[in-house]
């Protein structure tokens, strides 16, 4: 049966396209404290995106207290003390935030941290997705001249991938000390909003659940 080239053309388009849409999540690091033991219910979160860039700390923070809330926790976030306008772009004071975390007495406190960002640039050829000869044009060179003459001089492309490397922290408030550690990799985020709310899944629900994992022990 023979295909008509135009929408095999279109197919292996869809198909590229939809391969590269959408961000891939990766774990590649996870990591829990085996010796700290829960002595009392944890009921206050305090949520922190440890980002200078003030769209994408807003939108992490937010998704932080919407998984927070479901699961029931009160919710404290770092935005509504540590607005832009006061750190002017530089990273939050420690000891300034510390302090604030024991005035509101939460039990919990959560960060996310960007600690790698990438890019590389890779050329994307205009035919790069066909190999070996077509039957379509048959075994002769005026056959293979006339079916890819309208493709043969398509520019490729360029194209950038990102890859984001973020870490996730959960901490005993009163102590201090860190109870699970996480790191993911994720390549080609498609949107802030969408990107914040995917992160927060894996890293803040996977250590609220390693959290009641404990408590039922």
């Amino acid at each position: 049966m023979k295909l008509d080239k135009s929408i095999f053309i279109q197919s292996i388009l869809l198909i590229l396209f939809l391969a590269s849409c959408g961000p891939s999540h990766k774990v590649t690091f996870s990591w829990k404290n085996e010796n700290f033991n829960i002595e009392k219910p944890y009921k206050k979160i305090f949520l922190a995106a440890l980002i200078t860039n003030p769209h994408v700390r807003t939108h992490l923070e937010e998704e932080m207290s919407k998984a927070a809330i479901e699961k029931g926790f009160i919710v404290e976030r770092s935005w509504d003390y540590f607005p832009p306008t006061f750190s002017k772009g530089k990273p939050l004071d420690k000891e300034m935030m510390i302090d604030k975390i024991k005035e509101l007495k939460c039990d919990l406190i959560f960060t996310i941290t960007l600690i790698d960002k990438q890019s590389e640039t890779r050329y994307i050829p205009g035919m790069s997705a066909f190999h070996g000869p077509y039957p379509g044009y048959g075994l002769r060179f005026t056959g293979f001249y006339s079916y890819w003459y309208p493709y043969l001089y398509d520019p490729g492309y360029y194209v950038t991938d990102k890859t984001y490397f973020m870490e996730g922290n959960l901490f005993d408030g009163a102590t201090e000390t860190m109870i699970w550690s996480v790191q993911t990799e994720t390549l080609n985020p498609s949107s802030i909003e969408k990107f914040s709310k995917d992160i927060v899944t894996l890293m803040l629900e996977k250590s609220l659940q390693e959290l009641q994992y404990k408590v039922q022990k």
